[in-house]
């Protein structure tokens, strides 16, 4: 019995070493060298890198464009020939209409007194009346004409040059919700 179990156990180990051997290798191989053989590997030449060739700066004695001497005297000519004399007086003192936005102001009628005429421009809850020549609106606008159906104001903004340009802006008569009952 002693002999038996380890001849059992030799067995199986010398089945799996047999199933190793070398027999169906030697045909896979074979094969892999007719295979070898026969394929023509085509690879494309590389193509020829393309010559570099520097741009040649043929004018050395012009004047530089990026110098930023040349970039100030532009600005100074441009500075000099863009005042059309259009510029707010930045040293007057504010009026109170002159801190709301044009847009935000309503012109709800016009009173007349002593011969003058007022316009009445309402700011949230709050009624004003202004003359002709008052401030208003925060684009340095001035009061131009009051009519029964309108407010002239002349702005003076900014374009996108920089130069300061006049503009006419109108406040209509805004209906009240009372009347359109």
């Amino acid at each position: 019995m002693r002999t038996l179990i380890p001849a059992m156990l030799l067995a199986p180990v010398l089945a799996l070493l047999a199933g190793c051997g070398d027999s169906d290798v030697q045909e896979v191989r074979a094969w892999m060298k007719q295979v070898d053989a026969q394929a023509k590997v085509a690879v494309p030449p590389l193509a020829e890198p393309k010559t570099f060739i520097p741009f040649a700066y043929a004018q050395a004695d012009a004047i530089d464009p990026f110098n930023p001497n040349k970039l100030l005297a532009e600005l100074a000519k441009a500075s000099a020939k863009g005042t059309n004399g259009i510029k707010p007086d930045t040293e007057r003192r504010k009026e109170l209409l002159e801190s709301f936005p044009l847009d935000t102001v309503k012109m709800v009628g016009t009173v007349q007194q002593k011969g003058l005429l007022y316009g009445l421009l309402q700011v949230d809850r709050n009624l004003h009346h202004v003359v002709v020549g008052q401030h208003v609106g925060q684009n340095f606008g001035l009061i131009t004409a009051i009519s029964d159906n309108s407010v002239s104001v002349k702005e003076i903004v900014q374009d996108a040059g920089g130069d300061w340009v006049e503009r006419m802006s109108k406040l209509e008569l805004q209906e009240s919700k009372e009347n359109t009952k």
